[in-house]
């Protein structure tokens, strides 16, 4: 992880991009503490895809201790005509 100025990569944006696709995580220093972080559009997806993940998770763990509480509704075949 390196951190940078915002004009360092105003002024070298191809190098730093060249950087990031190569696997390194850029921290881009802004006034007022407003730091953003660059990353590869293949480390966003594995990110969203873990989030995304770690939410289906929670609901199955709700689910399921909801099931164990007895808080569950049965209902047969002919129930659903």
């Amino acid at each position: 992880m390196t951190a940078v100025k915002s004009i360092d990569i105003r002024n070298n944006f191809n190098t730093f991009c060249d950087k990031v696709f190569g696997g390194e995580t850029l921290i881009i220093s802004r006034p007022k503490n407003e730091n953003v972080v660059m990353i590869s559009e293949n480390e966003y997806n594995l990110l969203q895809k873990a989030k995304r993940n770690a939410e289906y998770l929670s609901m199955l763990d709700r689910s399921i201790e909801e099931a164990k509480s007895g808080n569950i509704i049965v209902k047969s075949l002919e129930d659903f005509d």
